[in-house]
């Protein structure tokens, strides 16, 4: 039997949990309720996180004058989360994941304060780098959660309800921060959040030492870390750091780091991921090689979208998140349609047609620099999008779940969110240096002058290449199958 067979699709609950009533082996049934709602909560804390940070990050950019710093405010995230995801995978094969996701959401609320109290953009940059180790610690372990504390029937549903949990956040967080920062300052943006932690440690530890603690395994002995792998996560954070530095300058020494960035990079990759990733072998490669491009692609753009309509059409940084907010809903009900069994024989056209929505969504935002284009164009095309990225994001974690025994589950779960990672720095960078490049760090004090923006150019850059990179992920996407005939 292949992995990505479809299953499980006219299994009946009973058999999924032997002796369970089937009201009581659901996802809010009485055996799951406590994890469900615990780490559905680790989830809505981190997506308020990130809809309300991204609706301060252009006034935090603004007051610290480090607008053309702006895409590393995003990217440190995701470079030191490249190092924690290894270490969490390993962390939660051998011991469990309860250790991580404790220690990864310590250090997220750490990082957040970090940034909240910082004077200058690089301490607000060493702050986002805290709250990726945190954040890279979180999400590996809460793959291995689902992995072993739901039966396959019930991880579809489970996936779903992390992409709803994303809702709420996504209309009230834009609203909430953008109030908080203009009436009270961006700062308090930063701060306010790791109150928030208290909750999902309370509810969430207790039901995953229950249900999902300790290593697979329990009677096996511990293997000690792979330190090869810890050397090669640390490798491809240094390495894509490099990258990032030497893209941001822009001068002729900046060679030196970028060729350093590329040794340690490039080994530290191949040696991370599944052989063949990056040519789209079939199965596992091309899932793990989907989830990099259809995240980087769509986080790039995604990342620019708050900045280019405070700077180039004037709105106010709550109006600017708004136009984002319908996309938490979207995303959810993609997420949902790719959960219903019935949709499990066409998944691999339902994730490339998911692709070619993202594509056309980011493609179509730079519209809205054309001044008698409405602003309300980019809410539209980005709800789209997100429903593409609902289809896309849940299927490649289904798909990797059923390609991962239990023991298994942490290393591969790694290797998808190193990919979906490496690819945010990497397109991040990549952005950042051309929309520097192209004047774009100029714009912060054109806004803040009152002046319409001059640089449209310095986005259409950003969007329209990832866009093209969106559209390469159709044609992964039809790699998904191990056999393309079953």
């Amino acid at each position: 039997m292949t992995a990505l067979e479809p299953r499980d699709a006219e299994v009946a609950p009973e058999a999924e949990i032997p002796g369970v009533p089937a009201d009581q082996s659901g996802v809010l049934g009485k055996t799951h309720r406590a994890l469900s709602i615990g780490i559905i909560a680790v989830v809505l804390l981190i997506a308020f996180e990130a809809t309300a940070v991204g609706t301060a990050m252009p006034v935090a950019a603004r007051e610290l004058r480090g607008v053309s710093l702006y895409a590393f405010a995003f990217s440190s995230y995701f470079t030191t989360s490249l190092f924690a995801m290894v270490l969490s995978g390993q962390w939660a094969d051998r011991r469990g994941p309860l250790g991580p996701l404790a220690a990864g959401i310590s250090a997220f609320g750490v990082g957040l304060l970090l940034s909240g109290t910082a004077d200058a953009m690089w301490l607000f940059i060493v702050g986002r780098a805290v709250q990726g180790l945190g954040g890279g610690l979180v999400i590996v372990a809460l793959y291995v959660v689902v992995s072993r504390a739901y039966p396959a029937r019930l991880q579809p549903a489970i996936l779903a309800a992390f992409a709803a949990s994303w809702v709420v956040p996504s209309v009230v967080g834009p609203l909430v921060s953008g109030t908080v920062t203009e009436q009270l300052g961006w700062r308090w943006v930063f701060v306010g959040i790791p109150v928030l932690v208290v909750f999902p440690l309370a509810l969430a530890l207790p039901a995953i030492r229950r249900m999902a603690g300790g290593p697979a395994d329990a009677g096996a002995p511990v293997p000690a870390f792979d330190r090869r792998r810890i050397r090669l996560a640390l490798g491809i954070s240094l390495g894509a750091g490099l990258l990032q530095y030497a893209g941001q300058e822009l001068r002729w020494l900046s060679l030196v780091p970028a060729v350093v960035g590329g040794a340690l990079l490039v080994p530290a990759v191949l040696g991370l991921l599944p052989r063949g990733t990056y040519v789209a072998a079939r199965g596992l490669p091309s899932v793990v090689l989907l989830r990099g491009i259809a995240a980087g692609s769509f986080i790039a753009a995604e990342s620019f979208v708050p900045l280019m309509l405070v700077t180039q059409r004037g709105m106010s940084p709550t109006m600017a998140g708004l136009s984002l907010a319908v996309g938490g809903a979207t995303w959810a009900l993609g997420s949902y349609v790719q959960s219903r069994p019935r949709v499990e024989p066409y998944r691999e056209r339902m994730v490339s047609g998911g692709m070619v929505l993202v594509a056309a969504a980011i493609a179509t935002a730079p519209s809205v620099l054309i001044p008698g284009v409405p602003v309300w164009v980019v809410a539209v095309a980005w709800g789209v999008g997100c429903f593409g990225m609902g289809t896309v994001i849940a299927s490649t974690s289904v798909l990797l779940l059923k390609l991962s025994p239990p023991k298994e589950a942490g290393a591969n779960s790694a290797a998808l969110q190193i990919s979906d990672g490496l690819s945010n720095v990497m397109l991040l960078a990549i952005g950042g240096a051309v929309f520097a490049a192209l004047g774009g760090g100029a714009v912060g004090h054109v806004a803040a002058s009152g002046a319409s923006g001059s640089h449209p150019a310095a986005f259409a850059a950003v969007f329209l290449p990832m866009a093209g990179v969106a559209l390469v992920g159709a044609w992964v996407a039809t790699r998904l199958r191990v056999n393309p005939e079953e």
